[in-house]
Formats: C-alpha cells, structure tokens, sequence
C-alpha cells in the first residue's frame, strides 16, 4: 500500500490555475515624473456594490449594455486625431484609444461573477475593436497577422486598465 501510495504522489501532476491574463504596467523609472494627470472624461468608471449592481460613470447599468458602452467610450475619438477611430466624436467622451482608460472598483462583498463579467466585456470590447482595425486598416484577419502588425494593432487600442484597491 506504501507504495501504491508513492507511486500516486509521483505521477499525479497538480493543475497550475492560471487566473486572467494581463499585462501589469510597466515600473515608473528612478527620477521620472510617473504620476500624469488624466483628464476625466478619458476614464470610464466601472464598479459593482455588493448586491451586484453595475455602475457606470456612477450611472446605473444593465450588464448586457457594458459591451456597447466600452466599445463606444474607447472609440470615440473626441478630440479627432484618430484617423481610424469610428465614434461619435463626443467632447464630453475619451479624445482617442490612446488616451482612454478603464477604472475597475468591485467591493471586495460583490459577487465574484460580476467581476468576472466586467473583466469579459471589458476583453471582448477591445478584441472587437482590435479585429474590426485589423480588418479594415491591415486587410487582414487577427489570425494571419504578423508580429510587427500584432503591436501595431495593440498599439491602435492599448489595453489600460486600472483596478481600484479592494476595501
């Protein structure tokens, strides 16, 4: 039995969990001033309480309605010096993809899922804006682009994000 026993413990191999893959940003240089003031309406405020309601820009929101909402907010070339962008031009929304920001505040008493959901539409949105430039700029599907095109696509629709610490 001992060692059927060792046996187990030297075959089975233990699932490493992966969790949600993001790219932390990178560390603000010795003497560089790192803390650059953002404009507010470059920042799209997402947070959930902990009955789950979802705000946005401290406005109550439906789920289902985040995609669109995201989508819109980063794409909306307000100050129109994007010349792929495709959005509403709106002065009171982000000035351009570069500059747009994402802040994420769940209460730590919200359920997990909705913070799951958040982090999913928040993916998705930038994967559709990043395939509808790969498209229509590249004449390319995601899948056939090469290295250099795959940065200049993230470059396009850089990936900012900012979680509020958990209180």
């Amino acid at each position: 039995a001992f060692l059927l026993l060792i046996f187990f413990l030297v075959s089975t191999t233990i699932p490493q969990d992966k969790g949600i893959a993001r790219m932390l940003p990178q560390e603000c240089p010795p003497g560089q001033p790192c803390s650059e003031k953002m404009n507010e309406r470059n920042m799209l405020m997402i947070s959930a309480n902990a009955v789950g309601d979802l705000y946005v820009n401290k406005e109550l929101m439906e789920m289902k309605d985040l995609h669109e909402t995201i989508i819109k907010f980063i794409d909306n070339n307000g100050d129109k010096t994007c010349d792929y962008c495709n959005g509403d031009k709106d002065i009171a929304a982000s000035d351009n993809p570069n500059l747009a920001a994402i802040l994420i505040d769940v209460q730590a008493a919200a359920p997990y899922r909705h913070f799951i959901s958040i982090q999913d539409e928040i993916t998705k949105s930038y994967e559709v804006l990043r395939t509808k430039y790969a498209k229509e700029i590249l004449n390319k599907n995601p899948d056939e682009l090469t290295a250099v095109e795959l940065k200049q696509v993230k470059e396009a629709y850089p990936f900012r994000i900012s979680e509020a610490a958990v209180d």
